[in-house]
């Protein structure tokens, strides 16, 4: 029995055995790493392959179809130079992280896993 995407994805973010992709925002959001991710995840072999692609342009496009939406972080700045550009380089650095939403996909609520359907 295949599991579909969205339940592929659960798995991942409740088995604990990956770095690369996380719960946030209180088990809202998903967080993926881009490079760590497509490293850890999509660079595995054949028989160890989670997701039937290598390219972390495909995941994503998965999750659109699923109803996933891309979440922006907001960032305070700061008016001093020196402040402003530490706080460049860390939100450079944040930047390699996205978050996606789904109101179905939700870790507080594992049953409206059944709700996600592709598009």
């Amino acid at each position: 029995l295949s599991l579909c995407f969205p339940q592929k994805l659960w798995k991942m973010l409740e088995s604990g055995q990956f770095q690369s992709i996380w719960w946030s925002e209180g088990g809202k959001c998903v967080a993926i790493n881009k490079d760590l991710f497509t490293e850890e995840v999509l660079g595995r072999g054949v028989c160890q392959r989670v997701f039937n692609t290598r390219d972390i342009k495909s995941v994503i496009r998965q999750l659109n179809l699923y109803g996933f939406t891309k979440m922006q972080q907001n960032f305070q700045r700061s008016a001093s130079l020196p402040e402003f550009l530490s706080e460049e380089a860390a939100i450079s650095a944040h930047s390699q992280i996205l978050y996606y939403y789904n109101p179905r996909f939700n870790r507080a609520h594992p049953w409206l896993l059944g709700m996600c359907k592709r598009r």
